[in-house]
């Protein structure tokens, strides 16, 4: 490893390190109406950078925001994204460098976890990240996906251009299925870069319930390729089943569409038993959602509740965050520190991918993640560990 420098970027540095940040994904710099709407997510303080040899070699940020765990605790955490590292200076540590100083960060700022979306699934898990959520993306046929008659009806669907539901979406994801583990906030400056992201196409579907509150939405694009017609589903989120399935009925209905696509889907959201036919729901793909990492072990699961199970002695290791190094005495009454033998044994990214309930201790241990010393534990695991609902994000950051 050269030497190098990770500090605090200046505001008149957040740019560069943005630019910085696309290049590492390939893509072009910034245009400077781009700019404006993204730099609101950048926030003093947050935004690191790497020096080598006096440039900036490397950058990672991240924003202040809260998620939903197991109970309905919103715990803070840093939202990490924007990091990059320059392609002449990969392999110098540069990007370890960050994540050591962007996690002492938000232990400073009392965040127990920190989350990110993987841009690679290989990088992370060396830092102690985990996924914890997945997600699914869905094909139906627009013509033979048909709705149930006994499905959910009720209220009315209105399309929307972007400049009419800019004001209105805010107040509608609020109401949408907050105690899920993994729903985390959208500010502001989430908002107006969304609209970046999606660029001038996207249309949005809004339901309005029959008390008159608007209760869900969903962020579309109609697309063509080889001859066929397609309804891109970017963001659909809804505060009630009856409001989901007027935006599919609503979607499913749209005039010269051949395809229906929905992206980053819940894994557990009923659509098939929604259709009539329900192999006209083809999932295309599942793929990681939310990666989690526990800065302090002790509070992150102290802020969860745990399911109904005799207490279960855990042993964390984590290399990168050695505070976190000792055993657990997990159970329904709570969670402290012990010195008693190890009943499971993990490192801290298994234990993430068991926080919000995504995975069983049982699997993992199938797996060889978890190391089993008193394999009577690995059920009481499964049974502390289970989630009511089935953790998703939807949330891209």
């Amino acid at each position: 490893m050269t030497g190098h420098e990770v500090r605090p970027l200046a505001e008149s540095e957040f740019r560069e390190a943005h630019d910085l940040f696309r290049r590492a994904l390939l893509w072009r710099p910034s245009k400077d109406e781009e700019w404006e709407r993204n730099s609101g997510r950048y926030e003093p303080g947050r935004v690191l950078g790497a020096f080598v040899d006096g440039a900036l070699a490397g950058t990672a940020m991240a924003t202040t925001n809260v998620v939903t765990v197991p109970g309905g605790r919103r715990l803070p955490v840093g939202a990490v994204t924007g990091v990059g590292v320059r392609a002449d200076r990969t392999r110098r540590g540069v990007l370890t460098s960050l994540m050591r100083e962007q996690l002492e960060d938000a232990r400073r700022r009392g965040e127990a976890v920190a989350m990110l979306h993987a841009s690679e699934a290989v990088i992370y898990e060396r830092y102690g990240y985990g996924v914890v959520s997945r997600s699914r993306t869905v094909e139906l046929d627009r013509r033979r996906a048909a709705l149930r008659e006994d499905a959910p009806v009720g209220g009315r669907v209105r399309v929307l251009d972007q400049d009419e539901a800019a004001p209105i979406l805010p107040a509608i994801y609020q109401r949408c299925a907050q105690d899920r583990p993994g729903q985390i906030g959208r500010d502001d400056a989430w908002w107006a870069g969304q609209r970046s992201w999606l660029g001038d196409g996207v249309l949005i579907a809004v339901h309005t319930g029959g008390d008159g509150l608007d209760d869900g939405f969903a962020l579309y694009e109609a697309t063509k390729a080889d001859d066929v017609n397609a309804l891109q589903v970017y963001d659909l989120k809804s505060a009630n089943a009856t409001a989901a399935v007027q935006l599919w009925r609503f979607l499913l209905g749209v005039d010269l569409v051949d395809r229906v696509v929905g992206h980053g889907r819940p894994l557990d959201e009923p659509l098939e038993w929604w259709l009539a036919d329900r192999r006209q729901c083809r999932v295309t793909s599942v793929d990681d959602d939310l990666w989690l990492r526990l800065v302090d072990v002790l509070e992150a699961l102290r802020a969860r509740t745990f399911g109904p199970a005799d207490p279960v002695v855990i042993e964390v290791r984590d290399e990168f965050l050695p505070h976190n190094d000792g055993g657990y005495r997990v159970g329904p009454d709570g969670v402290d520190r012990c010195s008693d033998e190890p009943q499971l044994v993990l490192d801290v990214a298994a234990l993430a991918a068991l926080y919000l309930g995504d995975q069983k201790a049982s699997g993992l241990v199938a797996a060889g993640r978890i190391e089993a010393r008193d394999p009577a534990a690995v059920a009481a695991a499964d049974r502390l560990f289970a989630a009511v609902e089935t953790p998703w994000c939807g949330t891209n950051f």
